[in-house]
Formats: structure tokens, C-alpha cells, sequence
């Protein structure tokens, strides 16, 4: 239909009265999940569209999700935060919700949600990069403010609601990959180890070794933001030592271009000399595809995540009250051309 209905309508359509359709569309519990699941059928076949003011003064919500970003965000996070955006907001966009997006100094982050939560800008909030000595979930609670975190805060996973993917598990099994094929002398080219990502692949990564009876070497584990520059630089520098890996784990496809920019020229062969194995969030700009993919790698949407943290964070709004809710992911093994036994040396 090219013309979208209005609520009268659709009501008629339904054989409902506007007030229970409303209340279906804006999520409130004491409307039954089969009413609210065929009210949202109709009115998406109809193509109804709800007047946001409306929906505000009905609901006494802002109708309206808040992400906040410090201006100091590490260089990964843009294309992460991005395509974690691009996910969210089809949610947001289909329970009529709108986006805000606050770019604050560093040492206003906590103004920035205090403004939020006293203004009534937003319904709730994303908690991004979570770091091991993360507060701003006690913040959050303080204010009355919902969230959900894209990560995992250490110690408060009961007490919180998130999305995190098993960075720990994804990391032992690309770890054991390289093993299996012979690899001893892996290198590790991770994120920053403050954020709690990081420190999981780390762990994860060290955990598969010693289960081997391996120890990892300090001399091949760096951590920095994820750039290409980082991973060229730290892997022309290995490939040039005395004792050279044989293989490299990275935490970022942009870092394992860097890698693999630095073996071609070392005069070296991806897949053959090197192996890599990379994190790959599957970007949308930056597609690790075809039917045998450049890189190995572990793979897990960011896209996805941003439409499962946004489900998670509207219904919160919409339940009160309920139990934390969290989503634990597990990341796809793909092999690609980038893996190949290790040479003997």
C-alpha cells in the first residue's frame, strides 16, 4: 500500500479500539504478546507510521535512545561504532524510536548522562567499550537511567544487561587452529588491554597455549589501538628478529591488512611463510568474503549486536523492573587463504 494508514483505521482493520492498539504498539505488558505481535504485523502491512510527538505525550516517553561518545574514542571504535550504529537503528527505526548521538570531552562523559537522564533526552542508553575498571553502570543505576552494554563489565554481569561475543573462546579455538598445523611461535597483535575485549582475548590466546604446554613469548604480544600502521610496524619488526613468528593473531581485519602488508614486504608469502588469523566483525566496508575468504578468521557481526543490544534495551523500557537479560555470542572459525602449515625452519 503506498499510502500508510492512520490509527483509526488500522484499529478498524484490527477489530481494536485505538487505545489497545496504541498501547500494543508502545510495548506496555498488560496488552498480551499475541495482541502486541499482530498489532505490529498490521500496522507494518498497512504501512502505518506513528506520529512520534504523539507517542511521546501517550507514552510520557522521549521516544528516543542515547549513545554517548567520548571525543577521545580509541581509532577502532569508529568503524566498530559505526556499523554497531547502522544495526541499532534499524530497531530503533522500526519501534519509532530516534537515535541520539552525544560526542562530549572526555571529563564530561558523566555531565553528558546526568544531562540525559534530568532533561528526559532519552529513554535509556548504550554503554560502549566497557574497560576493566568500568563505573559508569553504577552512574547509570544511580540515575534511573536503563542501559545495556555492548561488552561485558568483570563483576557485574549478573547485576547488568548486555551483549558481548565470546572473545575468550574465539581466540583458544583460532589458538588451537595454529597450533594444529604446527605453529609454535605465535605472535599476538591485540587491542587496547584496558578494554575488557582485549583482556579476554589475551586470556583466551595464553589459556590455549599453556593447555599445550606452551608458554606465550612476551616479545610477540603487543596490544595498541587496532590501526593498519599498528599492524605493519609491529609485524615488520618480528619478521626482521633473530627468532621470527611463524604465525600472528590479531584482533582487527584493518590490523591484519598492516600484517599482511608487512610480510609481502619481508618477500614472504601469506598462507605459506606466515599465517594469520584475524577478528573480523564483518564490516560492511571491509568485506572478508568470497568463497575461500583472504583471511582466516574468527567472525561475529557488529551489525547484528547493535540490533540485539537495541531489543534488549527496548524492552527493557517497555518491561520495568524485569531481571537483567544478556546475549552471549559465539564467533564463526572460517578458514581462509591466510592459514597453511607451519614452515619448517
Amino acid at each position: 500500500m503506498s499510502k500508510g494508514v492512520n490509527l483509526k483505521e488500522l484499529s478498524k482493520k484490527l477489530n481494536l479500539s485505538q487505545t489497545t492498539v496504541s498501547r500494543a504498539l508502545n510495548g506496555y505488558p498488560e496488552v498480551s504478546a499475541d495482541t502486541r505481535k499482530r498489532v505490529a504485523e498490521m500496522a507494518e502491512a498497512l504501512g502505518y507510521a506513528p506520529n512520534s510527538q504523539a507517542r511521546r505525550l501517550a507514552t510520557g516517553r522521549s521516544m528516543a535512545i542515547g549513545h554517548v561518545i567520548p571525543r577521545s574514542i580509541h581509532e577502532m571504535m569508529n568503524p566498530i561504532f559505526l556499523e554497531f550504529i547502522a544495526g541499532a537503528g534499524e530497531t530503533y527505526s522500526k519501534h519509532g524510536y530516534d537515535m541520539i548521538i552525544s560526542v562530549v570531552e572526555d571529563d564530561h562523559e558523566e555531565d553528558a548522562y546526568r544531562q540525559i537522564a534530568s532533561r528526559k533526552k532519552a529513554d535509556g542508553v548504550i554503554v560502549h567499550g566497557p574497560a576493566s575498571d568500568e563505573h559508569r553502570h553504577e552512574l547509570l543505576k544511580e540515575l534511573n537511567l536503563s542501559f545495556v552494554v555492548h561488552g561485558r563489565i568483570p563483576g557485574a554481569e549478573e547485576e547488568t544487561s548486555w551483549i558481548d561475543m565470546n572473545n575468550r573462546r574465539a581466540f583458544e579455538r583460532a589458538t588451537n587452529l595454529l597450533l594444529d598445523l604446527g605453529h609454535t611461535r605465535i605472535a599476538l597483535l591485540n587491542g587496547l588491554e584496558q578494554m575488557d575485549f582485549a583482556k579476554r582475548r589475551r586470556r583466551g590466546f595464553e589459556s590455549a597455549l599453556e593447555a599445550r604446554g606452551h608458554v606465550a613469548d612476551p616479545d610477540l604480544m603487543r596490544s595498541s589501538d587496532m590501526t593498519e600502521p599498528f599492524g605493519c610496524e609491529n609485524a615488520m619488526e618480528m619478521l626482521k628478529s633473530d627468532n621470527p613468528p611463524t604465525a600472528f593473531l590479531v584482533s582487527s581485519m584493518i590490523t591484519a591488512i598492516g600484517v599482511a602488508r608487512a610480510v609481502g614486504q619481508c618477500g614472504l608469502q601469506t598462507g605459506k611463510d606466515v599465517s594469520i588469523i584475524t577478528h573480523d566483525d564483518a564490516l560492511s566496508f571491509l568485506p572478508n568474503s568470497g568463497e575461500i575468504p583472504i583471511f582466516t578468521c574468527t567472525r561475529s557481526s557488529v551489525r547484528f549486536a547493535g540490533q540485539k543490544a537495541a531489543e534488549l534495551l527496548l524492552n527493557m523500557i517497555a518491561n520495568p523492573g524485569g531481571k537483567p537479560t544478556s546475549l552471549h555470542l559465539d564467533a564463526e572459525l572460517i578458514v581462509g587463504q591466510s592459514t597453511g602449515p607451519a614452515p619448517s625452519r
